[in-house]
């Protein structure tokens, strides 16, 4: 489905005017999913860019609006955060234009940005459970000690220091709370059911999936997934793979399909329920 994209400012947002590039199928229904989405960056980026995996999500039929969420706070917790809950309640009460009162509203994010989407999550089963229909997670950066075995590739990829920046900064408002560090909460029942996607060459596997695990153990709904090795998905947060994926609407790589599938299949189940 063709994408349409425009940069939209939503100005009566508790937290202040929040800039937004919005993602919408062209041929989008009644009810169309809203994807409200944080990008990646390692918590060191601002500003409205081009999202290949919004615009995969959005080319299903769905509304994705990708946050300028680092600009107001210069990404240092709780700012991101506070963004981002603001947007959220925003979005729960009015739609603000995106969707209709039957639109089902998720949030999501890759990288520092599922991270994001997964403390939000957690704000959210406390102030507003029965908002939040869904959280879709793309290999979130949840653990800031970095001890996963699967991060021992990130050195490869050539993210390893970019990370150790990121969370170094992240927190250098001197808080470690489980909204910012989402994999050490204690408490996850009566969150919303979550999408966690990752790749077997993603060095952020083991922490997507230990909290995928979690999430499980808590009663809460997870559908999974996992992405083979050589599908370029890591440089969806600027991992250098050597894998070039031929990417556009019209002829999307593997990874785009999939998680195309994984979002599509995702919604329908969390309408069922």
């Amino acid at each position: 489905m063709p994408v349409e994209i425009k940069d939209m400012t939503f100005d009566k947002v508790a937290i202040g005017p929040v800039s937004a590039r919005v993602y919408q199928g062209a041929e989008f229904a009644k009810g169309a999913p809203i994807l409200l989405y944080f990008h990646g960056g390692a918590f060191l980026e601002e500003g409205l860019r081009p999202s290949p995996v919004a615009e995969a999500i959005a080319s299903t039929g769905a509304i994705v609006a990708v946050l300028d969420y680092g600009a107001p706070g210069g990404g240092v917790f709780p700012k991101p955060l506070e963004v981002g809950f603001s947007m959220f309640s925003y979005l729960a009460k009015k739609r603000a234009g995106l969707g209709d009162r039957k639109s089902p509203l998720i949030i999501g994010g890759e990288e520092a940005g599922g991270n994001i989407a997964a403390g939000v999550a957690l704000k959210a089963r406390d102030h507003f459970a029965d908002e939040l229909d869904g959280q879709v997670l793309f290999s979130p950066l949840l653990d800031p000690f970095m001890g996963t075995a699967s991060f021992r590739e990130s050195e490869a990829l050539g993210m390893s220091q970019r990370w150790a920046e990121g969370w170094s900064h992240y927190l250098s408002g001197g808080v470690c709370h489980p909204y910012a560090a989402p994999c050490l909460c204690s408490r996850l029942a009566g969150v919303a059911p979550a999408l966690v996607v990752s790749a077997e060459d993603d060095p952020l596997r083991d922490e997507a999936l230990g909290y995928a695990d979690c999430l499980t153990a808590a009663g809460v709904k997870v559908r999974r997934h996992v992405l083979p090795a050589g599908t370029g998905w890591p440089e969806i947060y600027g991992g250098k793979t050597g894998e070039t994926p031929d990417w556009s609407p019209k002829r999307p790589s593997t990874w785009q399909e999939e998680v195309g599938r994984q979002f599509s299949g995702f919604v329908q189940n969390i309408s069922i329920h």
